[in-house]
């Protein structure tokens, strides 16, 4: 089951959700320094860091999964979001140059099919970045935070399920290396827990980030595939009908 759009807003409005975005904003930046006149799409809800890379793409759009909700994005400006079934994306075959995807795959219900219609949009060369939970990591055992629930993966984990996918792994980093803590001391220091992370136990930082390219040398099988769920949009809650007392 996907988070709930509300509690990924608030979270990354909350003092630990900042430094977490700083934090995981800087391995990011580790694998892709710039995107020019490239169209990316982010997956999940990629919002805090596609503003990293807007500036310099062709155009760049925000994949908010149906069951997660969606909010518009960016703010004040036409909206780039769309809501969406990650098995079933509306857009063409190679049609899209980089996949970001943050808070998708650990909640993807079927996470194979998921990175299969990644490497369909994807065009020749494409590249995809995951930064899913470490399940190594302490944040992956807190609930108060969105690393805390869906299914966190290994590295070994996460390359098999690329390369199952006929995606290459290629380059790799960290983040979160400091606890999930909202002790505001704490994240002060969270600059000196990253960069001794970083050198003492990387294998044990919150979240893993692993870029793939699109595999092209070897076919993937073509099947029909039917849609198992329909979503309606909802625009305001709908409360559950009442009956007047006579």
């Amino acid at each position: 089951m996907s988070a709930d759009i509300v509690d990924l807003r608030e979270f990354y409005h909350s003092p630990l959700g900042l430094v977490a975005e700083q934090s995981i904003t800087v391995a990011l930046s580790s694998l892709w320094a710039r995107l020019p006149e490239e169209r990316l799409v982010g997956l999940g809800y990629a919002v805090p860091y596609l503003d990293r890379f807007r500036a310099d793409t062709e155009r760049t759009f925000a994949f908010m999964p149906a069951g997660q909700g969606a909010v518009n994005w960016p703010a004040g400006e036409r909206s780039s979001t769309a809501l969406v079934f990650d098995e079933e994306l509306p857009l063409p075959d190679s049609s899209v140059d980089r996949v970001l995807m943050v808070h998708s795959l650990e909640f993807a219900e079927n996470p194979r099919e998921s990175l299969k219609e990644i490497w369909r949009v994807l065009a020749p060369g494409g590249r995809l970045v995951i930064v899913v939970p470490n399940r190594r990591g302490v944040w992956a055992r807190m609930e108060h935070t969105p690393f805390g629930s869906g299914r966190p993966y290994s590295r070994g984990q996460l390359t098999s399920l690329l390369r199952e996918a006929n995606f290459t792994p290629g380059a790799s980093s960290e983040a979160l290396f400091f606890p999930p803590s909202r002790i505001r001391t704490l994240l002060k220091l969270r600059h000196v827990f990253d960069r001794i992370g970083r050198r003492f136990w990387p294998v044990f930082s919150g979240v893993l980030v692993i870029e793939a390219q699109k595999r092209l040398y070897q076919g993937l099988p073509v099947a029909a595939r039917a849609s198992r769920r329909v979503f309606v949009p909802v625009l305001a809650p709908q409360g559950v009908p009442t009956t007047r007392n006579r």
